[in-house]
Parts: structure tokens; C-alpha cells; sequence
């Protein structure tokens, strides 16, 4: 189950781990790198760490407070043992090198372990192996290289191409550290297991310094930071690019054919993830990722989505693995060629709420922004594929709905001083014929509710985002939220548009964004009986949230951890404490 998968991080890669203490996915060094680990998409013959009590056992899991080190206690009728895990870090942050880190510690009794370890062979295009020198035994993955680190508690069986195998048992009072380094197509530093076991305690003190420093007080704060937390794993610091999700090809149904790799950095996603860094004063997060699309922006234009390292994604390639559940798995993303006009309004919101934080904009970025906001005057009246990435092209209400908010946010921007004025006047008639095209085409009497697109009965739980945006049809506005409450819920989630359950899950960020649309419209009562129900309907996972949830099962699906949902059920508790983001 995917809700079982809680996530490790070290700002470049991220690891999945499961209750059962399998590590099923893990891409060194970076996110969008081939998996070292991926027997999350090959159950039988995928790649995987794993550290199981040999015996039955109950597992205790959760994240230490304030921090991305995971703690997982196994009970079994022998005794009680604790398992930390890190991805660590250094005194000076990210090291130059990938470490995991595995410390098992007796409580009560002994505990006993089976330790195995495969290397992936990433779809069948490398075949793993090792090759012992005079300072270890090194394993190889394609480009992939590193060294299993232990100390002599560990009884290894075996150590050779195909894996490892051994057993470790812990009593009462002991401790051992399990540890992997790795590195692509570079020479390796191998540190003493004492400074690997060292650095698990420094990187939670590293996490803990950070969670510290954000700025919120108030009845919401564990739920802030963990969601916090969660977002920090998915920006990239070697680059400031923040990734939309850290997996592919996780199912938005089980069987179904929406199986997406969300390894990018989407426009709209490190958007709204810098406006949430913002609001709660992670500046130089904010700073870093505003600055990295800024630059993308620039080279690129406005496209959907970037790659890690600021490149044009490519189109889906499938990979020949059993997938999650049977679901084929791809790398890439055809969305990469589509055009949505709502990157238009991400850019500009998100540099309204950098601005509104009193940071400044350069001359470059400045011109830049104005040729965007020429860009939006001169295309919103196009058909587009909408902020779901939809292959039918049409004139979908939010797509119209962003561009209005784009010129808005950019005439202010004008009008403060930090964007040229020579277009301004040209921005605001735009403004005003877009709203009048939306009040005319988009508007459905019978439902008393803005529809999916114009001519259609069809609802989009979407449009809550209108009432973040400035949207000025309050009115409307609430009544349409009341028409998509009744038409797409499903318990406390939500689908995302008329006809969405016949193909996936209750998209989990709606839910999180129709919270933050009924406070903003006075509903706060409301809006904090919905939040309370999503937050229990999500609180049998670790803290990581998924892009959707199954309403019938309560189980996750989709890509994980995702960025959107976390955002979206941060600004949701800010709105609840009445600490929004500026913008």
C-alpha cells in the first residue's frame, strides 16, 4: 500500500521506505536519476534495502518532531527494537556524496533481522555487480557506483552480483548502523561507520534547526510543519528546481492507463510551493526556486514543466517493468508540448507574493514579466489543454479565470512600480474583456455554477483556486462551490471534474483548495469541519501524502510524495489560523 511509503530525503534525492523497512525506490543521486532501488514498480525483481524482523511483528512508525529522520519501532514476542533512518546531510548541508543511513537499537529483548539488499538493473539495461579491492567491496549499477557499509553484528551469507543476504539481531542496549553510499560516475569518499551513524543525529538536527525558523504560530503548527517538511524534500538544492513529485508511474487507479512520471518541475506546482515557503518565511527556499523559473522562464518561455536541470521534457517512454499493481510504468510526460494558459497566472501570483514579502525585482526579470504579460493579453482567447492537462483542447473557465488573474496581478505590479507601464493600459482592457467573456460563455444558469467549459453541464473543483486568485463574482463563486461539494465529493475528498471517477482517484489537493475557498469567503466553520475530515482520512499514512486517494478504501494513489497536496493542505491551515500567504 502506498500509504504504508513514508520518505527520506537530502535536498537532491528522495527514498521511499515501507512499514515492512524496504527501501523500494530510490534514484541516485538525483530524483530524475535511474533508480537504484525500484521494486516499487518490479514487486518480484526491482531493486530494494530492506531490514524485516524475522519473526511476526508490529511496526510503530514516525517522523522525529521537526524533522525528516524516520523512526520505526518492530515489536515481535522477543523483544522491541528501534530503526532510524536519514538520508544525511552535513554540518555545511547536502553532502558531495549520496549516504544512507540505517542505525537498528534494542529496547527490550532481542530482536532478529534479515538484512537483504538488490541492486536495480533499471528496466533490464544494466546488470549489477561488485568488485572487491584493497579498501572494500564496491557495487556497480550502470553508472551507478558505491559501497554497503556494516559493522561485524551484521552476519552477511552472502555478498556477491545478485545481492546481499545476512541477518542481524539486536538485543536490549546494542545498537548497529547499516549504511550505503553511492555516487554516479565519480570517485567516493568512504567514511568510518561511526561518522555515518554520527551524521543521522546531525542531519535531524539540521531539519529540526529548519523546521524551527519557519514563521507560524498557532492551532495548526504540527500540521504546517510536517507539510513543510514534505515540500523541503521535493526542492532540489543543487539547483533551486522544485519537483513536482519524487516517483513515476504510480496509478491515479489501480489498472487504469493514467500512470505519469511527475519527475519535473511544473510552473504551476514550484509556484505555488514558493508562495507557501514565503508565507511561512522560508526565504531562501523562496528564493532559490523564484529565481531557478525565473531563469527557465527566460530561456524556455512559459512551458508547463522543466526538468531538474532546466531542459524541455520529453515526451513518455515506457519502461519494461510489471509496474505498481500492473500499472505500466513510463519515464517522461507528454504534457511537456501542451499549452495552458494557467502558467500564466502561477507566474504572476507567484511574483505578486514575492514582491507583497518586500523582496525586489531586477530590470531583467522585470522585462521579462512584461513581454509575459503581452504574451497572455495577446493568447487567452486560444483553446487550451486546462490546469488537469487534458487531451481535449477547449476554452475551460479556470484557463480564462488565470489569465484574468495574470493581467490583474501584472497591472499591479505596474502600478507599484516594478513592472514597465507601457502596456498597462492595454493589460486592463484585457482584463475587462476576459471577465466579460467568462460572465457570458461560462456561466450556467440551471446549475447556478461556473462550468467546465462553456456549453457543457459539467463541473470543475478547480475553479475554488478563483477565490485565492481575486476572482471578483463572489456570489457566483459560492454557489458554484456549493454545486461541486455535492456534485464531485465523495466523503471529505474530492473529485477533480464531472466524469473523473470513471478513471481515478479523489484528487487530494481540491479538497485542501475548496478549505481555503470557504474561509476566504467567510465560511470558517465550515472550512475547518472539512479540513479535520481530510486530515483523518489521510492519518493511517506517515505524514506523506499521495496525489489521490481511492474515497471507497481510504488507499493511496498516484505519485508520492506530492507537492501539490502538501501545499495545498498547508495554505489550507494557514487560511484556517488566518495566517495566509501575502499573496
Amino acid at each position: 500500500m502506498l500509504e504504508h511509503y513514508a520518505a527520506l530525503g537530502d535536498g537532491r534525492s528522495v527514498a521511499l521506505v515501507g512499514l515492512d523497512g524496504s527501501i523500494d525506490w530510490w534514484c541516485v543521486p538525483h530524483m530524475d536519476s535511474p533508480p537504484l532501488f525500484d521494486r516499487l514498480l518490479a514487486p518480484t525483481t526491482g531493486g530494494h534495502f530492506a531490514i524485516t524482523p524475522s519473526q511476526p511483528y508490529v511496526a510503530e512508525r514516525r517522523y522525529r518532531p521537526g524533522s525528516n529522520v524516520l523512526e520505526t519501532d518492530y515489536i515481535t514476542s522477543s523483544g522491541r527494537a528501534r530503526l532510524t533512518e536519514s538520508l544525511n546531510s552535513g554540518p555545511a548541508g547536502r553532502l558531495p556524496w549520496a549516504e544512507l543511513a540505517r542505525r537498528i537499537e534494542g529496547i527490550e529483548g532481542s530482536v532478529a533481522f534479515h538484512v537483504s539488499i538488490d541492486f536495480g538493473t533499471q528496466a533490464d539495461t544494466v546488470s549489477p555487480y561488485l568488485s572487491p579491492n584493497d579498501n572494500g567491496c564496491v557495487f556497480h549499477a550502470g553508472h551507478i557506483l558505491g559501497m554497503f557499509l556494516h559493522d561485524d553484528r551484521v552476519d552477511v551469507q552472502r555478498k556477491d552480483d545478485l545481492g546481499v543476504r545476512g541477518t542481524v539481531e539486536i538485543t536490549a542496549g546494542q545498537r548497529t548502523v547499516l549504511g550505503l553510499i553511492a555516487g554516479y560516475d565519480e570517485p567516493l569518499v568512504v567514511p568510518a561507520l561511526s561518522l555515518v551513524d554520527a551524521r543521522i543525529d546531525g542531519s535531524d538536527r539540521e531539519w529540526r534547526q529548519w523546521s524551527q525558523g519557519l514563521d507560524y504560530e498557532g492551532p495548526y503548527e504540527a500540521v504546517v510543519v510536517r507539510n513543510a517538511l514534505a515540500l523541503k524534500l521535493l526542492l532540489s538544492s543543487p539547483s533551486g528546481s522544485i519537483m513536482a513529485a519524487a516517483t513515476t508511474s504510480l496509478p491515479e487507479r489501480i489498472g487504469g492507463f493514467k500512470n505519469y512520471d511527475y519527475r519535473f518541475a511544473w510552473i504551476r506546482d514550484a509556484g505555488y510551493t514558493i508562495e507557501a515557503f514565503l508565507g511561512i518565511g522560508a526565504q531562501p527556499e523562496a528564493k532559490a526556486a523564484y529565481t531557478w523559473l525565473l531563469r527557465r522562464l527566460d530561456e524556455h518561455g512559459a512551458r508547463v514543466f522543466y526538468t531538474l536541470d532546466g531542459h524541455v521534457g520529453d515526451g513518455i517512454h515506457s519502461i519494461d517493468l510489471p509496474g505498481y499493481k500492473q500499472s505500466p510504468p513510463v519515464v517522461g510526460n507528454d504534457a511537456h508540448n501542451q499549452l495552458q494558459h494557467g502558467v500564466f497566472g502561477d507566474i504572476f501570483e507567484t511574483t505578486s507574493c514575492f514582491i507583497q514579502c518586500g523582496n525586489i525585482l531586477d530590470n531583467v526579470s522585470a522585462a521579462l514579466l512584461a513581454r509575459l504579460a503581452d504574451d497572455c493579453a495577446d493568447c487567452w482567447r486560444q483553446p487550451d489543454s486546462g490546469i488537469w492537462e487534458l487531451h481535449e483542447v477547449r476554452h475551460y473557465t479556470l484557463s480564462k479565470i488565470s489569465c484574468w488573474q495574470a493581467l490583474s496581478r501584472a497591472i499591479e505590479l505596474a502600478d507599484g512600480g516594478h513592472l514597465p507601464t507601457t502596456c498597462r493600459e492595454r493589460w486592463v482592457r484585457e482584463r475587462g474583456r476576459i471577465q466579460e467573456w467568462v460572465e457570458s460563455h461560462c456561466w450556467s444558469e440551471r446549475l447556478q455554477a461556473y462550468v467546465f467549459y462553456p456549453g457543457s453541464e459539467r463541473l470543475d473543483a478547480g475553479i475554488a483556486l478563483a477565490v485565492r486568485f481575486g476572482y471578483p463574482q463572489r456570489e457566483r463563486l459560492r454557489s458554484t462551490l456549493h454545486a461541486v461539494q455535492q456534485s464531485l465529493g465523495s466523503g471529505p475528498f474530492h473529485y477533480r471534474y464531472s466524469g473523473a471517477s470513471e478513471e481515478e482517484g479523489c484528487f487530494l489537493a481540491c479538497s485542501f483548495w475548496l478549505v481555503e475557498a470557504w474561509v476566504l469567503l467567510g465560511h470558517q466553520a465550515e472550512a475547518q469541519k472539512a479540513f479535520h475530515a481530510a486530515l483523518e482520512g489521510l492519518g493511517h499514512g506517515a505524514g506523506i501524502y499521495s496525489e489521490m486517494v481511492d474515497p471507497d478504501s481510504g488507499n493511496y494513489l498516484g505519485n508520492l510524495p506530492q507537492g501539490l497536496t502538501h501545499l495545498a493542505a498547508l495554505r489550507a491551515a494557514l487560511a484556517l489560523s488566518g495566517r495566509r500567504p501575502p499573496c
